[in-house]
């Protein structure tokens, strides 16, 4: 068997024992800062990802590591609370082992957040941003031997970003009077920030939002079949200009985006509800 594919099913074995007959129709992955939401989820169950057979380990700051099992908007929902990042070191296999492990639990819907750079002028720290598109600058993760048992080898990413929830999520916001802006997310292998001529460069082709991470797990979701929504909290605006005062500073980073997990907890959390 391919190692690969057999550490994902150890994996799943593992955390479906663990889960004693929950079936999960919802994976959520909580980006930098935004790991708050696992606090809604009732009726919860914490497996740390260093008990999971064969999985990696999340060392990035402000990501505990753990899978978080329970109900949220009347849903089972399976949550990483946390991610890995490639900039870890890890290959993208172990990156996005996550997605297919949710796969095989029987998740059928990812709901994704990450906390990014603005390069739209329309955008203030702190907004949240629905993400309609996104622009890849890291390996691909479906490179190499293909997973047939997951999905085709070419899979089509035209609509990587499921437009019958992003409708939802506009509309559920204006209910709730939640301010959200939609976007496109470039993504890149981190995990120094951008240079001021990256930024114009990225801005240039398209990009309204730039982060590390993201774009591999929804790659292997879309391959797998899983329908996406992701969302953006924008935590620094990024620096087009050589000025210190401008500095982009990773504990400030947490900080924005702490205080704006709570009205994206409740958009997701209503979201899910809607299902």
């Amino acid at each position: 068997m391919d190692e690969r594919i057999k550490r994902i099913k150890d994996a799943a074995a593992y955390l479906k024992k663990q889960l004693s007959g929950r079936e999960p129709k919802v994976g959520i992955v909580l980006g930098s800062g935004l790991g708050n939401l696992a606090e809604d989820i009732k009726d919860k169950i914490t497996i740390p990802y260093k008990d999971v057979p064969g999985f990696p380990v999340s060392t990035a700051i402000g990501h505990k590591g753990n899978f978080i099992s329970g109900k949220l908007g009347d849903k089972q929902v399976l949550a990483m609370q946390g991610r890995i990042h490639s900039y870890e070191g890890y290959p993208m296999d172990y990156v996005t082992i996550g997605i297919r492990v949710m796969k095989l639990l029987g998740v059928e819907y990812l709901f994704i957040s990450n906390a990014a750079g603005g390069t739209n002028p329309d955008y203030s720290i702190g907004d949240l941003v629905i993400i309609r598109d996104h622009i890849n600058m890291m390996p691909n993760p479906l490179i190499g031997p293909n997973m047939d048992e997951f999905g085709p080898r070419f899979p089509d990413m035209t609509c990587a970003y499921d437009m019958q929830l992003r409708k939802k999520a506009e509309d559920i916001a204006g209910e709730l009077g939640i301010k959200v802006h939609k976007g496109i997310y470039l993504g890149t292998p981190g995990p120094s920030y951008e240079t001021p001529a990256e930024v114009r460069f990225f801005k240039e082709v398209g990009a309204d939002l730039i982060g590390m991470s993201t774009v591999p797990e929804v790659i292997v979701a879309r391959h797998c079949g899983i329908r996406v929504f992701g969302m953006s909290v924008v935590t620094n605006l990024s620096n087009t200009r050589n000025q210190a005062k401008a500095l982009n500073d990773a504990e400030d980073v947490l900080k924005q985006a702490g205080e704006s997990a709570k009205r994206m907890c409740l958009l997701f959390t209503k979201l899910i509800e809607s299902l």
